[in-house]
């Protein structure tokens, strides 16, 4: 593998940056100091300063279209392969859905509230995991007898051979 290099300039290297840092020691450059003020008693009639807001978190939702789009055959078998393609100008692309991409919700069931998945992304996931009931075990008939089978290797040469990890011939 090569690699090309580069002559560095004063811009594109790192030189500008040194040449920044040590600035100050020049007398006719160096920016004015700034006068040092020594700590004073709270003014008792000076506005008090303003409260800090908090930034609040975006919780809008995030619009996307399902579309059906007509194609010819050939940017059809680049958008399969691909996964995407490029529309013509112009081109009338028919709106299927219109749905939030973070819950997932359509768009005239939602408008207006909060994006879901932004606050608690539960209801994706078919709700609280800790609470939600367990997977029921089927129960065999009465009439049926569990036979116990023999081991099956699924690891090794021992499977290999057994045809367990190699497709049928």
């Amino acid at each position: 593998m090569t690699t090309a290099t580069a002559p560095l300039s004063s811009e594109t290297g790192r030189s500008h940056l040194q040449e920044s840092l040590f600035s100050w020691l020049d007398p006719e450059d160096a920016p004015p100091l700034a006068e040092t003020k020594t700590p004073v008693e709270s003014d008792p009639e000076g506005p008090p300063a303003p409260p800090v807001e908090e930034e609040q978190p975006d919780l809008s939702h995030v619009w996307v279209v399902a579309a059906e789009v007509e194609v010819v055959p050939k940017v059809a078998k680049v958008a399969d392969y691909r996964g995407s393609f490029k529309a013509t100008e112009g081109q009338r692309i028919d709106a299927l859905e219109v749905y939030c991409k973070g819950c997932r919700r359509p768009y005239d069931e939602v408008t207006g509230q909060d994006c879901a998945a932004k606050i608690d992304n539960r209801h994706l996931i078919g709700g609280d995991q800790s609470t939600r009931a367990k997977r029921k075990v089927p129960v065999p008939p009465r009439n049926a007898r569990v036979v116990p089978g023999g081991r099956i290797q699924r690891r090794g040469i021992e499977a290999y051979v057994g045809g367990v990890s190699r497709p049928p011939r």
